[in-house]
């Protein structure tokens, strides 16, 4: 099964493995499997796999991880798609902007 990918290398997602107490709310509440928990820690195995959704954030009890949920090109997308026009993030012409 091909795996749904966002645009790479743009993902806000940030993990400070220091703060994770391993309790695994990250790799349970994500949809695309973009955590793992190994030797009783977070770890971000998929950060391109990463939507923005903000589920992790707001599960983690350590306030380990931070992701700016709704942000950038996902929601121009997401925004573009349901009304049927071409996605605009504002993001300057940028050409890797936007697919």
């Amino acid at each position: 099964m091909n795996r749904l990918r966002y645009l790479p290398n743009v993902v806000t997602l940030e993990l400070d493995e220091s703060k994770c107490g391993g309790c695994g709310m990250c790799a349970i509440v994500c949809p695309h499997g973009v955590f793992a928990i190994e030797h009783k820690r977070a770890r971000i195995v998929d950060r391109d796999g990463c939507m923005e959704c903000g589920a992790c954030a707001k599960n983690c009890p350590e306030a380990a991880i931070s992701v700016e949920a709704g942000v950038g090109c996902v929601v121009a997308i997401i925004k573009g798609a349901l009304a049927g026009t071409k996605p605009d993030c504002d993001c300057s012409g940028n050409s890797s902007c936007c697919g």
